[in-house]
């Protein structure tokens, strides 16, 4: 692969995984919702944890679990792809 797309893709992946970190911090931190930064940071990373949260709820381990692992699974997924790539 080229290696000019590589690099742009392990970029655009170190930004998902910042925005991801940032979303974990901001849900342990009491501020309003409707924040521009907050709304802004989910509206980014809810496309990519939305479905991952889906999946893991509609498993036989996801029932009624009080924790979020879908930041987990995607930085997972993320390593993978880095991996891949």
């Amino acid at each position: 692969m080229n290696s000019y797309v590589a690099r742009a893709i392990n970029t655009v992946l170190d930004i998902i995984q910042l925005l991801i970190f940032i979303r974990i911090i901001l849900s342990w931190i009491r501020l309003p919702r409707e924040n521009p930064i907050i709304v802004i940071v989910y509206n980014l990373t809810e496309p990519i944890l939305g479905p991952i949260r889906s999946l893991i709820q509609k498993s036989s381990i996801g029932g009624n679990m009080m924790f979020d692992f879908s930041p987990i699974v995607a930085w997972l997924l993320i390593a993978l792809i880095r991996t891949i790539i």
